[in-house]
C-alpha cells in the first residue's frame, strides 16, 4: 500500500504540476473479529458515497440511486448492477451472506447493504472507532494488543511514532480513578448496584479495553457475579449510549484521558 500510494502521488503531482501530500496519513489496517464484523465493515465501505453530508439530506430513493450509480466502487459487481472487476474477489464476502450460490447471495447482500441507508448501524460504528488495532469485541481487542506488544518486543526494534498507542495495559486503579473523576463519584459508589446508572457499565468497558482484563477479572473488581454479568453490563451501555449524548460525552472524556496515559 505504501508503494501504491507513493507511486500514485508522484504521478498525480507530475501530471498536475502539484506538490505535497495527496493522501491524509498512512494506510491503516485493523484486524477484524470474525465474519459478522467483516460483513458490517464491507457495508460501511460501500455506503460511504451516500453518507456524506450533502447526500444524507436527500430522500431514500435518491440515495439508493446514488449508491447504485456510483462509479468508483466495487459494489455494483457484488449485486450485478455493473460489470464485475477482474481484480476483485467477490466470492468470500458473498459466501458470508449465503453459501447456496451467487444468485441468492447477491440478492441478500444487496438488501443487507441497502438496509444500512435507512437505519445506521450505531453499534458497529462505535466498535469501528473504539480501537486503533482491531474491529470487534473487547476480548478480541485485548488479545490483539497483547499480540502486537509481544511482536514489538520480539523484534527488538523501537516502535514507529505512528504506533505509539494503546499497547501498554493501564493499571485498573488508574482506569477506575478516571471514571470517578469524570462522573464525580468515589470508588465505593462504582462497586454498588444503582438501578439505571451507567457508571459501572462504563467502568467495565474501560477496564476490558485499557487494562486488558478478562470479564471474569472485571467482575471481581466491580463486585459483579460473573464474567457474563460484565458482558451484560457492557451490552447495556452500548444500547443506552446510542441515544444519550451526555453519556457519550463522558465516555469520550474518559477515553481521551486514558489514551493520553497510554501515550505517555
Amino acid at each position: 500500500m505504501q508503494s501504491l500510494t507513493t507511486g500514485y502521488t508522484v504521478y498525480y503531482n507530475l501530471k498536475n504540476n502539484y506538490s505535497g501530500h495527496l493522501f491524509q496519513g498512512r494506510f491503516g489496517a485493523k484486524l477484524v473479529d470474525g465474519d459478522s464484523y467483516l460483513l458490517s465493515l464491507t457495508r460501511y465501505v460501500h455506503l460511504n458515497p451516500v453518507c456524506i453530508a450533502t447526500v444524507k439530506m436527500q430522500s431514500l430513493e435518491k440515495r439508493l440511486a446514488k449508491l447504485n450509480s456510483y462509479g468508483w466502487s466495487s459494489y455494483g459487481g457484488y449485486v450485478d448492477k455493473s460489470k464485475a472487476l477482474d481484480f476483485v474477489e467477490y466470492e468470500p464476502v458473498l459466501a458470508m451472506v449465503d453459501a447456496r450460490g451467487d444468485s441468492v447471495a447477491r440478492k441478500k447482500y444487496r438488501s443487507f447493504v441497502e438496509d444500512g441507508i435507512a437505519q445506521s448501524d450505531d453499534e458497529f460504528m462505535q466498535v469501528k472507532d473504539a480501537s486503533p488495532h482491531s474491529i470487534g469485541s473487547l476480548e478480541f481487542d485485548c488479545r490483539v494488543r497483547r499480540l502486537y506488544k509481544a511482536l514489538v518486543e520480539e523484534s527488538g526494534v523501537p516502535k514507529d511514532a505512528a504506533f505509539r498507542d494503546q499497547v501498554e495495559a493501564i493499571p485498573p486503579d488508574v482506569v477506575v480513578d478516571a471514571v470517578c473523576n469524570v462522573f464525580g463519584v468515589d470508588k465505593e459508589y462504582i462497586c454498588t448496584r444503582q438501578r439505571g446508572c451507567m457508571i459501572r457499565p462504563v467502568t467495565a468497558q474501560m477496564l476490558c479495553r485499557f487494562s486488558g482484563m478478562t470479564k471474569r477479572a472485571v467482575a471481581e473488581v466491580l463486585n459483579l457475579s460473573s464474567g457474563a454479568a460484565v458482558g451484560s453490563q457492557i451490552r447495556k451501555l452500548m444500547k443506552v449510549q446510542k441515544d444519550d449524548d451526555a453519556l457519550k460525552s463522558k465516555v469520550k472524556k474518559i477515553e481521551t484521558c486514558l489514551e493520553e496515559q497510554c501515550n505517555q
